[in-house]
């Protein structure tokens, strides 16, 4: 029944089909071929993760990456360098862009842990990554909010509507819980988990259930569906990288869907993001571990009494604080400070002042994320 309705742009996509697709059209050989490719790689993002030391230097810096990128998918930018002293900061004098990058990052974690407590999907997760991401207060769109998707036009028009989503808050409702019942019951749906998260990717987009956000609250859902999955075990994946450097393709294919029910480029496109950012992200931990190996060293024959846990606090983020070295065993600021003094000797920090704090910042591990 729901196939028999010709899509229109102009109206709500009430009559979007539930999942799950028709498995002919989700489950081809190319398909198969690219899931092949794209698992390999992930397990091995996930193997080494493992062997690390200190997976929280790991995640810090990735996950701010793919917070930075998915961000930047919704045209809202920020330096690096204003992220990282913003970070210093907690929060303070911070530009409107690396407060969306922060609340992204923060939406990230909370929807981790709600995942981590529930052990699965839910509506009220969903709402809650919202609310970090938007830093709102509201749910699932009202009936009376008419969301539409423009594409920007260069005349006078100023943009033309290429889709409007399911209106109704009934009516989401019973997409979104079709969706999470999609997700978590494997047994009901015995698809592969990066299947399951291409379509999931899609669908979530297309019911569309907040008033802004869902690109950002998707992209997340993808990176936790992989935990829940066990993929991965921590948020590692720069996957927004991909995205980013292919966003017509992303939009293009997202619309085939809807218009012509093709998923087939959709799927290989979310194979290939998964493939080439889990070799990406391969490459930047041997590269930031090779790093910190080099630092430990050498810093050990200068000055063999500081505390190793110095080094991984200064490679969380390239900017640090002498405050944010207090811990267990580092509890007084001069010390910290002293600490700082000493890399700063060594050419390993570069101290710089914001408003009246002085912040040091990592210039390599600054370098090395910066390069995509």
């Amino acid at each position: 029944m729901s196939n028999s309705i010709p899509f229109d742009r102009n109206k709500p996509y009430n009559h979007l089909p539930l999942l799950p697709p028709p498995d002919d059209k989700i489950i081809t050989i190319d398909i198969l071929k690219a899931l092949n490719k794209a698992n390999k790689a992930l397990a091995e993002l996930k193997g080494l993760a493992k062997k690390l030391p200190n997976q929280s230097m790991l995640v810090n810096t990735i996950a701010l990456r793919e917070a930075k990128a998915s961000t930047a998918i919704e045209n809202i930018f920020t330096t690096d360098d204003k992220l990282y002293k913003a970070l210093t900061g907690e929060g303070s004098n911070l530009d409107s862009s690396a407060k969306e990058v922060l609340n992204y990052r923060k939406a990230l974690w909370s929807g981790y842990a709600l995942l981590k407590k529930k052990d699965g999907f839910s509506v009220d997760m969903m709402i809650k990554i919202y609310r970090d991401v938007k830093q709102l207060k509201d749910g699932i769109r009202p009936p009376e909010t008419e969301t539409v998707i423009m594409k920007r036009g260069t005349g006078q028009l100023g943009g033309i509507v290429v889709y409007t989503p399911p209106r109704g808050e009934k009516i989401i409702k019973q997409k979104l819980n079709n969706l999470i019942e999609f997700v978590n019951d494997d047994k009901k749906y015995n698809y592969d988990p990066l299947i399951k998260m291409a379509v999931m990717h899609y669908q979530f987009e297309a019911i569309h259930p907040f008033r802004d956000g869902n690109g950002r609250a998707g992209r997340i859902l993808n990176i936790l569906l992989m935990i829940h999955k066990q993929l991965l075990d921590v948020p590692i994946l720069y996957l927004s990288a991909f995205i980013i450097q292919n966003k017509e393709n992303y939009y293009n294919y997202l619309n085939k869907v809807t218009h012509q029910k093709s998923w087939n480029a959709w799927i290989l496109y979310i194979l290939e993001a998964v493939e080439e950012t889990s070799k990406f992200t391969i490459k930047k931990i041997n590269e930031i571990d090779r790093l910190f190996q080099r630092t430990v060293d050498f810093v050990e024959k200068k000055h063999p009494h500081m505390k190793r846990e110095v080094i991984e606090k200064i490679f969380e983020q390239p900017f640090t604080s002498p405050q944010k070295l207090l811990g267990k065993n580092i509890k007084s600021v001069n010390t910290a400070k002293k600490y700082m003094g000493q890399l700063e000797k060594l050419k390993i920090m570069v101290p710089e002042k914001i408003g009246k704090e002085i912040v040091y910042l990592n210039v390599d591990l600054f370098n090395l994320l910066s390069e995509t």
